[in-house]
Parts: structure tokens; C-alpha cells; sequence
């Protein structure tokens, strides 16, 4: 039987806070969660305000679902962030958003359920779908995966060095016997990494990569940006956490080209280039301080970057 699962909502004042909250303002929950950062939204609203809620994940939509079940100002969607547009079109606020909150990456509430088989230190099939209802699970893609393929998603989406000697000890073994259950995989990358980190498990990184690459997270996290440029209204807020260097990348990239000039046409550079500038960056990056990285590990590699969309 799994442990309660404690949420801590990673730097949730300074992400709120961020956000603006006006009394009568339309806001987005792109990541619901467990709802910390949900609440705390609601809690800044005022009566007439709203909050519209995302998640893909069948558990954190349920309870979604029961938050909303006692606060009307709360609208609940089962749906991807990447769907973002869609959902903001059909409530009937597309361009009105003050604000969007992204918390990128798996969930506390995902790592330690077992049977959602992100952990690798938890025995647990091996799923690691943000959605189980949808998609190919990483037991699936790694037991029909060529080597090279594997070799290259551990390598870019986890930036191991021991890519190739890890997808050739995973094709070795699958030779063997199928690739069922999370402790199974942790083992096969640890015999396959020849030195082992002293703070981190030697699986840390493959399976991080499996998962970003299994759900699409990063096609999903851009595609979303995207889309926040046309559902906010002038003035409003784009908050997003990230853990992952590549998610962060990600993000300060679409800021700062959003935020410039457009380039001069080269083959016309007497022309004045056309477009303007659609985003501000609001402050400097944020991470969280040693408090909460001391009552919450997790916590440590998170980065918070804040935008505000130009008129």
C-alpha cells in the first residue's frame, strides 16, 4: 500500500506572487497537480474572478474536480497544457487571460506512487505516462526502440555521457526477458554506468530522459508558450517553474526572442522590420532559498522566470 503523499508546491509565494493576482482577474492553472498553487490563486480572488484549471493526469484531474466541486470560480480541465488555447477558446476567455502558471515536470504525487512508474526506487510497472490512457508507455518504446534511438533520447533529453553503453545494456537485456518494471531498468543502467555519482543515482538521469521523451514534454512545453502569447490579454503575466536545464533553456529562449526587435530582412535591410517586441521579462530568474530546499529537496533545481505580455 503506498504512503500518503505530502505536496509541497515549489516556490509558491514568489510564483503567485509573480502572477499579479488581480480580485477580478481570469488566470490559468496550466499544471494543476495537487492544487498548491491553485489554492493560493483562489485565495488572492475575489468573488467574481476566475481560475481555470489543466492537468492530463487522470488522479490530479479528480482532484481538481473536488476543489471545484466547492468553489465555483473554478473551472477544471482535463487536458494537456499544450491544449491550452483550445481550453481558454471554449471558456470563452481567449485573449482575456491576466495570467498563466506553468510547473513543469513530474509531480511529488507522480514520483511516489509506485504504480505510476516514475521512481527508480520504488518497484512499479514501467509506465511513466503523465496520462496512462494515452500514449506508448516506456516499457513499450524501449522494448521496440532501435539501440541508436534509445542511445540517442538518453543522451539528449538526459545529457549522459554513458548513453550508448546504457541503450546497449538495455537492448542486451530485453534479448532476455521483457522490460517490465521500474527496479528492473534502475539495475540495468547501474551495472551499465562505470562510474557512479556519490549524490545521485546512476539512474537518475535515464530515466528523466525516457520520461521527457515519452510524454513530449518539451514539444508540449513549446507548443504552450506559443499558444500563452495569444490566449493572455495586454499586461498579463506568464509565470513558469522548470527543473530540467533543457526545459529552462527552453523557456528563457522564447522570452528573450519574444521580448526583442525583429531582425532586419537582409535581403531588404533599408526596410523598417516589421512586428514589434510581444513580451517583457519581469525581474531575473528566481530560485527557491535554502529553507526550502532544506525541507524540500526536489526543490533545489527549480527555476522560476516571470513575462509579462506587451500591448
Amino acid at each position: 500500500m503506498n504512503a500518503p503523499v505530502v505536496h509541497r508546491p515549489v516556490l509558491l509565494k514568489e510564483a503567485v506572487d509573480a502572477l499579479a493576482v488581480k480580485a477580478d482577474g481570469v488566470y490559468v492553472d496550466g499544471t494543476f497537480g495537487r492544487g498548491g498553487h491553485s489554492k493560493e490563486i483562489l485565495s488572492r480572488l475575489g468573488p467574481k474572478g476566475r481560475l481555470l484549471a489543466l492537468d492530463r493526469d487522470p488522479e490530479a484531474y479528480a482532484a481538481a474536480r473536488a476543489m471545484a466541486a466547492t468553489d465555483p470560480r473554478l473551472a477544471v480541465y482535463r487536458a494537456a497544457f499544450s491544449q491550452l488555447e483550445r481550453v481558454a477558446t471554449e471558456a470563452g476567455v481567449d485573449g482575456r487571460v491576466n495570467g498563466v502558471l506553468l510547473d513543469i515536470g513530474v509531480s511529488s504525487a507522480q514520483l511516489d506512487d509506485a504504480r505510476r512508474g516514475f521512481s527508480f526506487t520504488h518497484k512499479g510497472p514501467l509506465d511513466m505516462r503523465m496520462d496512462p490512457d494515452a500514449g506508448e508507455s516506456a516499457a513499450a518504446w524501449l522494448m521496440r526502440a532501435p539501440e541508436q534511438d534509445i542511445a540517442a533520447v538518453i543522451h539528449e533529453y538526459g545529457e549522459e555521457r554513458h548513453a550508448r553503453r546504457i541503450a546497449k545494456a538495455i537492448v542486451a537485456a530485453r534479448a532476455v526477458e521483457p522490460l517490465t518494471d521500474t527496479l528492473q531498468l534502475a539495475e540495468i543502467v547501474s551495472r551499465a554506468v562505470p562510474r557512479h555519482d556519490r549524490h545521485k543515482h546512476p539512474a537518475t538521469r535515464s530515466f528523466q530522459a525516457i520520461r521527457i521523451f515519452v510524454n513530449r514534454e518539451l514539444d508540449e512545453l513549446a507548443n504552450c508558450l506559443q499558444q500563452c502569447l495569444r490566449v493572455l490579454a495586454p499586461a498579463g503575466r506568464l509565470v513558469v517553474i522548470s527543473f530540467h536545464s533543457l526545459e529552462d533553456r527552453l523557456v528563457k529562449r522564447f522570452i528573450r526572442d519574444q521580448a526583442r526587435l525583429p531582425e532586419p530582412d537582409l535581403k531588404a535591410p533599408w526596410l523598417e522590420p516589421a512586428g514589434k517586441p510581444r513580451l517583457r521579462t519581469v525581474g531575473k530568474a528566481i530560485q527557491p532559498g535554502e529553507a526550502e530546499t532544506v525541507e524540500n529537496p526536489r526543490a533545489r533545481s527549480a527555476v522560476l522566470r516571470v513575462a509579462e505580455k506587451l500591448p
